[in-house]
């Protein structure tokens, strides 16, 4: 079996945590704010703060890219837009999913729920940022 070479490794690691630096910023913001501005209100903030420390922490530590670059910047925008869609579709289908077909683990599928749309919008995330946003480009021979 062949395994990733060591500085795929070393990236994936830094991105997983910049996500887990972005989650705990995206909670962090929704609870602060959820009682004086309520539930959307502090939902749309806490998702901006989030996706400011994930696009800062992947730009300059992960990706390790240090150029302004305004199509970086909307293409990341672009990303984390289609990202947010899907991790609500897919919050939503799995949520229909456990309701419907196993009952069982009704006592746990909003957790359930929020760790399968999380794994897709991650998974989603890296591979855009990865080859599409922060996408070295090699000189030509």
């Amino acid at each position: 079996m062949e395994t990733a070479p060591p500085r795929v490794k070393h990236e994936l690691v830094r991105y997983l945590i910049s996500g887990c630096s972005a989650v705990a910023t995206d909670l962090l913001v929704y609870w602060l704010l959820i009682k004086p501005l309520g539930v959307s209100q502090a939902k749309m903030l806490s998702f901006i703060s989030a996706t400011c420390v994930a696009y800062t922490l992947n730009k300059f530590w992960t990706f390790r890219r240090t150029e302004h670059s305004w199509p970086e910047m909307f293409k990341f925008a672009a990303l984390y837009s289609y990202s947010l869609f899907a991790n609500v579709a897919v919050n939503k289908c799995s949520l229909y999913m456990i309701d419907t077909w196993v009952p069982v683990l009704r006592v746990v599928e909003y957790q359930l729920s929020f760790l399968f749309a999380t794994g897709t919008s991650t998974i989603i995330n890296y591979i855009g940022q990865k080859f599409w946003v922060f996408k070295h480009e090699h000189p030509k021979s």
